[in-house]
C-alpha cells in the first residue's frame, strides 16, 4: 500500500557512532505492512545533547540509542523506566509531548535468545566489554541463573563496577579464563571501525567454548562470527539481538505489537 507523508507523520530515529541500515528498513517495512503514518530515520551525532534537544524540540516519536550513547544519554531523559534504571543503560526514548521516557530493550532481547537457545545457566561464560550493551547482557545472565563468569573489560574503573553490581568477577583480559560461552559485548568486528577485520576472541578460545554469541550487528557476519560457525560452534547473532529489540521499541513507539510472521518478514527484510 502507498503511505504519503505529511505534517502529521511522527517520526522515529536512531543515534548511532555508526549507523547502520537495519533499523530503518525494519521500522519503514512495518509502518508499510501495517499502514502507519510514521517514518524512520538513522542519524550519527558529535552533539548528543543538542541532538537529544532536537528530539524533544521537534516533537520525534522515538529514538533508538546506540553505542557509545547507552550511558551519556541519561542526564538528558525525564524518566526511567525500570527496564533502564535497574541497569543504568538506555536503549529506547520514547518521546509524549516534550517528555522523554528510557528504556532499555536489549535486554529483552539477550534474555529472549539465551531462553531460545536453551543455553543452561551452569556454563561459565566471559563477558567481554563494560560500557551499556554490557550491562545489559550481565544482568540478562544474572536473572537467568548464571553462576559463574568473568567481565572482561580493559576500563578498570567500569569493569569492575559491572562484575561488582552483577556478582560476576572482573579481569583485563583472558588469562586463565576457561570459558563454555563467550559473548562480544564491544566494537570489535563491527563494519566501518578499526577492529572491522579482527575478533574479540582467539581461535583458542573460541575453539574451547560451546556457545558464541555476538552482539555486533552490523555486519551480520563478522569474523568472530564467521569463524565459529566455521568450528560448528552454537552462535547467536547480533542480527538476532537488533531485531528483537527493534520490534520492542515499535511496540513502545506504536502501541502495536506485529505478529510473529510479520516480524520474521520484517527482520529478514532488515537483513537483506
Amino acid at each position: 500500500m502507498t503511505r504519503y507523508l505529511n505534517k502529521d507523520t511522527k517520526v522515529c530515529i536512531s543515534l548511532a557512532a555508526r549507523p547502520s541500515n537495519f533499523g530503518t528498513r525494519f521500522h519503514n517495512f512495518l509502518y508499510d505492512a501495517l499502514d502507519l503514518d510514521y517514518l524512520y530515520k538513522a542519524f550519527t551525532t558529535t552533539d548528543l545533547a543538542a541532538a537529544i534537544g532536537g528530539v524533544r524540540a521537534l516533537g520525534f516519536r522515538g529514538c533508538a540509542i546506540s553505542m557509545p550513547f547507552k550511558e551519556a544519554v541519561i542526564p538528558m531523559v525525564d524518566e526511567m523506566d525500570p527496564s533502564a534504571a535497574a541497569i543504568n543503560s538506555v536503549n529506547t526514548l520514547v518521546n509524549t509531548d516534550g517528555y522523554l521516557k528510557a528504556y532499555n530493550t536489549d535486554y529483552i532481547a539477550i534474555a529472549q535468545l539465551l531462553q531460545t537457545y536453551q543455553v543452561s545457566s551452569e556454563q561459565v561464560f566471559a563477558l567481554r566489554g563494560s560500557g551499556g550493551m554490557a550491562k545489559a547482557v550481565a544482568f540478562a545472565l544474572k536473572n537467568a541463573g548464571f553462576k559463574q563468569g568473568f567481565i572482561i573489560a580493559t576500563n578498570e574503573k567500569t569493569g569492575k563496577q559491572l562484575a561488582e553490581q552483577s556478582g560476576y568477577t572482573y579481569q583485563s583480559d583472558m588469562r586463565g579464563v576457561q570459558a563454555d560461552m563467550l559473548i562480544n559485548a564491544t566494537p570489535v568486528g563491527m563494519a566501518g571501525g578499526k577492529d572491522a577485520d579482527n575478533m574479540s576472541f582467539t581461535e583458542a578460545e573460541v575453539n574451547h567454548a560451546e556457545v558464541i554469541f555476538e552482539v555486533v550487528a552490523l555486519p551480520a557476519i563478522t569474523p568472530l562470527i564467521r569463524y565459529a560457525q566455521a568450528q560448528e560452534k552454537t552462535v547467536i547473532t547480533g542480527a538476532e539481538v537488533f531485531a528483537i529489540q527493534a520490534v520492542e521499541q515499535f511496540v513502545l513507539y506504536t502501541g502495536i505489537r506485529p505478529d510473529q510472521a510479520l516480524f520474521e518478514k520484517a527482520a529478514a527484510y532488515a537483513r537483506g
